[in-house]
Parts: structure tokens; sequence; C-alpha cells
């Protein structure tokens, strides 16, 4: 399989932007996913995760109440909707791929990984 993420961008704070992540392949539909991030200078850190039919889903208490993962299977495609911006979101967002049937949030649990899409939170 092969991940794509698109949808960032500059936003002030306080914003929203929808990030996606446009999966290839027949796996997408049977398999959980999550969302990741990496700022400058810091180790890569869990977002989200969501099941593979979209029923279950966790957040890292960064962003809880504030980023919505949600996923289209018949579009093979998983959405990171973020809200309320701030500074401290800024990053490189990957989404990723993981072949565990149960939540995984370290990245080490994932075996996909594609390249990022910048997010960058302005005052």
């Amino acid at each position: 399989v092969q991940l794509q993420a698109s949808g960032g961008g500059l936003v002030q704070a306080g914003g929203s932007l929808r990030l996606s992540c446009a999966a290839s392949g027949r796996t997408f539909s049977s398999r959980n996913m999550g969302w990741f991030r990496q700022a400058r200078g810091k180790e890569r850190e869990f977002v989200a995760h969501i099941s593979a039919d979209g029923g279950s889903t966790y957040y890292d208490d960064s962003v809880r109440g504030r980023f919505f993962i949600s996923r289209d299977n018949a579009k093979n495609t998983m959405y990171l909707e973020m809200n309320n911006l701030k500074l401290a979101d800024t990053a490189v967002y990957y989404c990723a791929q993981t072949p565990l049937v149960v939540t995984a949030i370290h990245d080490y649990e994932y075996d996909t990984f594609g390249p990022g899409t910048q997010v960058t939170v302005s005052s």
C-alpha cells in the first residue's frame, strides 16, 4: 500500500484545516490507520487512531476535543479535521497504517507511513 497525505498549509491560530490521506491498494478497508506528527527538532508523536471500520477512534490528550479522525473506505481515504489550531500544532503530519487489530499509539506499531504534509500555525 502507498499513502499520500495532503491538505496542509498555513493557518492562523484558532483556525481549522482538514488533512486527507489517500491510500492505494486493497488493504485500506481492512486495516487500522493513524495520524502522527513531527515538529522540527522533536520526535514523531502520535495524534489519532481509527479502526478499520471507522467505529473506534482514539486521540492523544493534546488534540482530543479539537481534532477528529474519520475515514471513507469506499474512497480509500482517511481524514483529520483539525480545529482551534494552536502554535504547538505546527508540524509535518503523516498518515500511517498498522497491521495490529488493537489501538496502536506508537510509531513502531505501524508498518507503512506516507510522505508528510506541513501544517504551520501562525499567531
